[in-house]
Order: C-alpha cells, then sequence, then structure tokens
C-alpha cells in the first residue's frame, strides 16, 4: 500500500481518503471541480491585476495554468494541495449555525480560507491524515504539548514550558532531546489560522509555531514577535482607550533558545480570549462576509454601524500612529441583536508603528514612512474588508455599491489621504513567487470612494 505522502495533490488525497476515510471519498470527487474553479478564479485575477509575468492561457484547471506560468517551481505543487484541501473541505462541511456563540466553532465553519489567494488552503508538509486531524475547516479537538525546557535555553516573559503543537512537537522532542514532555493541555479547537488554539472550556488563545506552509508563509513565531507581543499590546491598549476597538492583549510569550538563538520554531504567543456580555456574538469579519449576510436586513445601516466601530476607529489610530491590518481573520466584530456594537482586533505581527511613539520594537514593524503607514492599514480594511462587504452586499441584498462606499468614505473624511490615493492591494501570488515571500508587494486598484471625498 502506498504510503501517505505530504503534500498532496487531487490526485493523492483522494486515494488517502479511500483508506482513512472513505465516506468522503463520494463528497470529495463531487467537491473537486467547484473547487478546481475557485482556485482557478483566485489565480486569474492575481495574473490581472499583480505585477506577474506570462500570458493567460485557456485551461481550465489551475494546476496546469500555474505550471505554464511557472513551471517547476513549489507553487504548482501548493496550488495543487491547495485545490485539494479546498475540495476536502467542501466535501466535510457542515451548514454553519448563525446562532452560536462559542468561538472555536464559529472559526471552523469557514471552508474556503484566504478570498484571493491562490494558495488558500495550502497545507504544505501535511499529509491528508494530517490535515483531517489538525486543520480547523474539519473541526478538530486537539492538545497541545506541555515541553519542559532548561532555564538557560528560555527567553521570553512565559515561563519555560513550550506550548507545542502536537503536530510540531514530535519533530521537536526528537531533535531536541533535551526537552522534556510534560503532557498534553486541556482541549482545544484550532482557530482559523490552524497554529493559533482555544481552549474548549475558555481561557487564553494560544499562538503556536508550526513548520508548515500556509498561503505565503511557514507558519513560525518569530523572536520580533516573542518581544513585541506584549509591549506593543500594552501602547495599543492605551491608544485605544476610547475607541470601539478592544486590542486582545498578548500577555506572555516565549522562545527556545538553540545554537542560533531564539528560534521561531519553538516559541508561542498568549494571547487574552475576548470577553463577551449576555446574548454578545463574536465573529471574524471574513466569517461573516461567507456566512452571516443573511442576518442583515438593512445593508446600508449595518454598514454605518461598522464604520462608526471600526473604519473611522482605525483611521484614528493611524493618525495616533499605528496601523493596524485588520483584515478578515484579524478583525472580529461582536455582534447583539444582529447588530455591530464593537470590535475585536487580534495578531500584532502585521501592523506598522510610527518611530515618533518610541516603542522598543523590534523587526519590521517601526517605520517613519506615512506611505507605509496607509498603505497598511488601506490594503487590509478598505481594499480586502471593505471591498468584500461591498460585493457581498450588492450580490446578496443588491445593494448599490457607489452607496455603501459613500457611507465608509463619509466615515475617513478626517483622513483625506484613504479617500484620495489609490486603493493597495496585497499582490500574494506575486510575494509567494518572490525570492523574498515576507516582504510586502502591493497592487494598485482605483479608490471607489475618491468621487466623495
Amino acid at each position: 500500500m502506498p504510503q501517505p505522502t505530504p503534500t498532496a495533490d487531487p490526485a493523492r488525497t483522494r486515494a488517502d481518503l479511500e483508506n482513512i476515510r472513505p465516506d468522503l471519498v463520494e463528497r470529495f470527487d463531487a467537491a473537486l471541480p467547484g473547487a478546481r474553479a475557485a482556485i482557478l478564479r483566485r489565480l486569474r485575477l492575481a495574473i490581472e491585476r499583480e505585477p506577474l509575468p506570462g500570458a493567460v492561457y485557456a485551461e481550465m484547471d489551475p494546476v496546469e495554468l500555474a505550471a505554464k506560468l511557472w513551471p517547476g517551481t513549489a507553487f504548482v505543487t501548493e496550488v495543487a494541495n491547495s485545490v485539494a484541501n479546498l475540495a476536502l473541505a467542501r466535501a466535510d462541511a457542515v451548514a454553519p449555525s448563525l446562532t452560536e456563540t462559542d468561538l472555536g466553532r464559529i472559526e471552523q465553519f469557514e471552508t474556503d480560507g484566504h478570498p484571493l489567494h491562490p494558495g488558500c488552503r495550502t497545507r504544505a508538509g501535511m499529509t491528508v491524515a494530517d490535515v483531517l486531524a489538525y486543520a480547523p475547516e474539519h473541526r478538530p479537538v486537539i492538545r497541545l504539548r506541555r515541553l519542559r525546557v532548561p532555564a538557560e535555553r528560555w527567553h521570553g516573559t512565559a515561563q519555560p514550558v513550550l506550548y507545542a503543537h502536537p503536530w510540531q512537537a514530535a519533530r521537536l522532542l526528537r531533535q531536541y532531546p533535551w526537552l522534556t514532555d510534560a503532557g498534553p493541555t486541556r482541549p482545544m479547537r484550532p482557530l482559523m489560522s490552524l497554529r493559533t488554539v482555544a481552549p474548549v472550556s475558555g481561557g487564553p488563545h494560544i499562538k503556536t509555531a508550526v513548520d508548515v506552509q500556509m498561503t505565503s508563509a511557514v507558519r513560525t513565531v518569530s523572536p520580533a514577535a516573542v518581544h513585541n507581543g506584549p509591549i506593543l499590546s500594552a501602547a495599543l491598549q492605551e491608544i485605544t482607550a476610547d475607541l470601539p476597538i478592544d486590542v486582545l492583549a498578548e500577555t506572555e510569550a516565549g522562545a527556545v533558545i538553540t545554537d542560533d538563538g531564539p528560534d521561531r520554531r519553538l516559541a508561542h504567543l498568549v494571547r487574552r480570549a475576548p470577553r463577551l456580555g449576555p446574548g454578545e456574538q463574536a465573529v471574524p469579519l471574513g466569517i461573516f462576509t461567507h456566512h452571516f449576510l443573511g442576518t442583515v436586513d438593512d445593508p446600508y445601516a449595518w454598514l454605518a454601524q461598522l464604520t462608526d466601530l471600526l473604519f473611522a476607529p482605525l483611521a484614528t489610530v493611524l493618525r495616533r500612529g499605528v496601523a493596524l491590518e485588520a483584515h478578515g481573520q484579524n478583525t472580529l466584530v461582536v455582534l447583539h441583536d444582529r447588530r455591530p456594537v464593537r470590535i475585536l482586533y487580534r495578531d500584532l505581527g502585521g501592523v506598522r508603528v510610527h518611530r515618533r511613539l518610541g516603542l522598543g520594537l523590534h523587526g519590521d514593524l517601526l517605520t517613519d514612512d506615512p506611505v507605509q503607514l496607509r498603505t497598511k492599514l488601506a490594503a487590509a480594511a478598505l481594499g480586502t474588508v471593505a471591498s468584500q462587504l461591498v460585493d457581498a452586499f450588492a450580490q446578496r441584498h443588491g445593494a448599490e455599491p457607489d452607496r455603501l462606499w459613500a457611507i465608509v468614505a463619509a466615515g475617513l473624511r478626517d483622513t483625506p489621504e484613504l479617500l484620495t490615493e489609490p486603493l493597495p492591494i496585497k499582490a500574494t501570488t506575486a510575494m509567494r513567487l518572490a525570492a523574498d515571500p515576507l516582504d510586502d508587494i502591493w497592487t494598485y486598484q482605483p479608490n471607489p470612494m475618491a468621487v466623495h471625498s
């Protein structure tokens, strides 16, 4: 019998399912054409608007198209894996409960992943069995491993115990025999990012390091993030104290010191969980756009409320010196009686901070370039979240896009540059194909708010 291999393509995935989940084979076959079409749409959109070489071919298979444009690259394998995992996610999907209040369960409703990236469901390095066991779209409950670390080999504010993802833990214990397995944690649910988990019974969320290529990066935790999290959390809580944005603080962080110093493969962050009142429900905006639009009666009124809670306060935070990367995974809308009442923001790794604030941050977060700050904010909040909401309300409710954009523009009138400059969008495919896939590359679209400035 062939052995399971990581980074499976559709054919390999189907063969593995026949052995480990035969109940999913028929549904996988049915989902595969739609998954191919969805990845092809993302790929063609990238070709149309990103700085990418090559011509558009007529093939209807995204893997064949990627192979013609970028033969011999890892990206071709990643696209094939993304197709396979998207089909698998759709085959295993359940209807979301729109009254669910458990955030872990809500985040596991999402099947399709990143709305623009052709590698939206890439899990490079994981077998099909791994994906079923650990990926949030398959609704697993897992336990992290607690690895005790010699005190002299520990860096950070947390106690010298590494919270390791179970996929990662076995590999770390084989490589570093001086780590001691202190047993599992309580049960946890993986959130949208797979490597970040929330305890089933409540409590802080934990962001772990996993050596798996997902969309544009291998999901480790850098020494800079270990250093920056608690410092930046404290600063942002002061900056946003008078705003309806609640930053979920990164309260502790730690990394194991190996021969190269604090190691990004052996690190974790602890993040405060959302605090919700009676009748409140927190939903990531990406999931809201995909699954919760049917709860909206009046899209204009709903977007006006969201603008007051999100887009206008983000512009205020920008003027105060911080650009939050408020995309659909990092930004949660708190709903009460189906109406937005406040915003939760999480994950500080992608923010940009003006040097004038004097924060002692490491890595690439600091800048004194106002254009870089505006670009980081506008790409996530406007080029992605606002654009997707406008498109979704237009398609589902028949709302007028120009009227919707006018509502957002009214909330940004105190930051006119956001109204007049072209809207940046992260060029995710160009970044993945670049020599350094972590460097931001932008593409620009006409700003639909310019007429309202």
